[in-house]
């Protein structure tokens, strides 16, 4: 795989809709083309002691976020910048839809973005999501202590720094995608 548009979600509580970051690393041609992060007012807007523990996010780090649905309008303007700036685009959302989004464990990235978008009323395009994990259980098997994200990024030769950052979980993935997918 070489176009694609590696994604990481943190969440504030444990509803899926509760994205407080997002990191994006946007792949074109096999090298990194650009990178996205940003803070976002979760919703619902509250913060579990086990998330912020995860992530170090917290309420007063938010409060002047902007909300999902303007956080996703600049990602999605990223994206077409790299990959539809010669062509005109009447429905920019369902013309990213064509490229491929990659998640270390997906399940989770994807289910936060669907209900973000269920949230704000947005309709979701059906993006179609790729998974790291899985790929890695495939390609790695039993050689490796587990499969999580630090792990198979050191596997694939690369160093994650600031696991659980969303940027730098959206960089591993991006390598690990680039070594396996």
């Amino acid at each position: 795989m070489r176009d694609f548009i590696a994604i990481d979600f943190e969440t504030a509580n444990q509803e899926p809709s509760s994205v407080c970051s997002v990191g994006a690393v946007v792949v074109r041609n096999g090298q990194v083309a650009d990178s996205f992060y940003s803070l976002i007012q979760p919703e619902p807007n509250y913060y579990n002691y086990w998330c912020q523990r995860v992530h170090g996010i917290t309420q007063s780090d938010t409060d002047n976020a902007p909300v999902f649905s303007k956080v996703w309008e600049q990602l999605e303007q990223r994206i077409a910048n790299v990959f539809f700036s010669e062509q005109p685009c009447d429905d920019l959302r369902y013309q990213i839809a064509t490229l491929p989004f990659v998640a270390h464990n997906s399940r989770f990235d994807e289910g936060c973005l669907k209900a973000a978008f269920k949230v704000y009323q947005m309709d979701y395009p059906d993006y179609r999501f790729y998974d790291t994990l899985t790929a890695s259980r495939h390609q790695f098997g039993h050689t490796l202590p587990n499969h999580q994200l630090h792990t198979v990024a050191a596997a694939c030769g690369y160093d994650l720094q600031n696991h659980h950052h969303a940027l730098a979980d959206a960089e591993a993935c991006a390598a690990i995608a680039l070594y396996i997918l």
